[in-house]
């Protein structure tokens, strides 16, 4: 059987990037032109600069990502998009790139949600087994989903504050560290000590929820209450001990998820899936309790359109095709 091929378009947040897929598993190009340098200046990501970055970059990013697969636009089976969540302007560059492309080539449009696209680069390095519990770690969500089969989705926690990342990039500010200022604090994690030893935030009980506000709070202070009295706080100290906190929280939860639900795989997906303490974290904690974990690799883990064609098969096999009246939703719903 003749496997789809999907051409693939994100540009939710400060990416713009463009892949073709083949059957949702085999990558044939995944082209990602980042905007980082262009944000750095201004410590974070500025909604207006990101949608005119993607609106000079969009059309050239899909010519480059169709010429590296050696594909023409007329061989292409569907075009998938990210239709949500993420920032409105941003996404509506990418929408309204993949909408005339569907339009002008007669070819099936597929809207993807952002989440669906992380989840499922996962599937781009091995088969997915189902039922299976994914954790999502990223700048704008975390979250724990369940997954009884292909394509249904389940949030059984969420974040109630701030995602993880948005954590980690604050805690970085604090530290005066250049943006993005999550892999700094890793980096500078990896020679710290746990010396702070900084509140793990549970919620209640049976909750699968996290919250990272109090824990960034107590950081924030500890670094004040030193500059206050002249002491010199060690960065690598300060940045393992939140590190520590965030991790022990989030792989308990997910662990405890997974033997609840009886899953049997782990996922992790999002920007912090590229967290070096994360995945040793994971990795010794589903080693000791012989669970499955799935970790894509390091250039699947930040946002790219590969994920979204890998995700787009399942709408594409099923029939599920957008309209033409589609939008961008940056509050869609994971259903």
């Amino acid at each position: 059987m003749t496997q789809p091929l999907i051409l693939a378009i994100e540009s939710s947040c400060d990416e713009t990037a463009a892949a073709v897929v083949r059957g949702g598993t085999d990558v044939l190009s995944n082209v990602v032109s980042s905007q980082i340098e262009s944000h750095k200046r201004f410590g974070g990501v500025v909604p207006e600069v990101a949608s005119r970055h993607h609106v000079e970059r969009i059309t050239y990013v899909i010519d480059d990502a169709l010429t590296e697969a050696g594909v023409r636009i007329d061989e292409i089976d569907a075009i998938a998009v990210t239709e949500g969540p993420g920032l409105v302007g941003a996404l509506l560059v990418g929408v309204s790139a993949a909408k005339a492309l569907a339009f002008a080539h007669g070819k099936p449009l597929l809207g993807v949600h952002h989440i669906a696209g992380h989840i499922y680069a996962n599937r781009l390095e091995q088969e997915l087994r189902f039922p299976l519990v994914c954790l999502i770690a990223s700048g704008g969500h975390t979250e724990l989903i369940y997954m009884p089969e292909d394509g249904v989705y389940e949030v059984i926690g969420e974040t109630r504050d701030d995602a993880a990342g948005e954590a980690y990039d604050k805690v970085a500010r604090t530290l005066k560290l250049p943006y993005p200022g999550g892999p700094r604090i890793d980096q500078l994690a990896q020679t710290g000590q746990d010396t702070f030893h900084f509140p793990r935030i549970w919620l209640e009980k049976e909750s699968y929820d996290f919250s990272f506000s109090g824990l960034k709070s107590s950081v924030i202070n500890a670094v004040h209450n030193a500059e206050q009295r002249g002491e010199v706080i060690i960065p690598e100290d300060l940045a393992a001990s939140f590190q520590a906190s965030v991790v022990e929280v989030l792989v308990t939860k997910a662990i405890r998820a997974v033997k609840e639900k009886g899953g049997k795989q782990l996922l992790i997906a999002g920007g912090v899936a590229a967290n070096r303490g994360l995945r040793a974290g994971l990795t010794e904690a589903c080693s000791r309790e012989g669970i499955e974990l799935v970790i894509p690799p390091m250039h699947l883990c930040g946002d790219n359109a590969a994920m979204i064609g890998a995700a787009a098969i399942h709408p594409y096999r099923a029939g599920r095709q957008s309209t033409l009246a589609m939008n961008a939703e940056p509050g869609l719903d994971l259903k």
